[in-house]
């Protein structure tokens, strides 16, 4: 399950059909953990939109970017993602980023 909504991604992706619903969620539950696992801490109500935003960004990317990466301009996270997420690192010492 995951907190951001499945309506949201397909609104960021322009999608109206459902045919992709569940590879699309699927998508949404690995940008939300590539994300925990990079800040350090667990989604919790409210989420910020800078984490939302990043784990929409993220999902949108690599629902459309599905095939391995062949090109070297192509990277694994999409432009801006680290910096949507940075305020939230936490810092070797286990503080949040300021």
């Amino acid at each position: 399950m995951t907190t951001t909504p499945l309506a949201l991604l397909k609104a960021q992706l322009n999608l109206e059909h459902d045919l992709d619903d569940a590879l699309l969620t699927h998508k949404l539950a690995v940008a939300e953990e590539w994300v925990v696992n990079h800040t350090g801490k667990p989604f919790a109500e409210p989420v910020p939109a800078s984490l939302t935003e990043a784990t929409l960004q993220l999902a949108a990317y690599w629902y459309v970017s599905r095939e391995a990466a062949t090109d070297v301009r192509l990277t694994a996270v999409p432009f801006g993602v680290l910096e949507l997420i940075a305020p939230y690192r936490e810092s070797v010492t286990g503080h949040v980023a300021a």
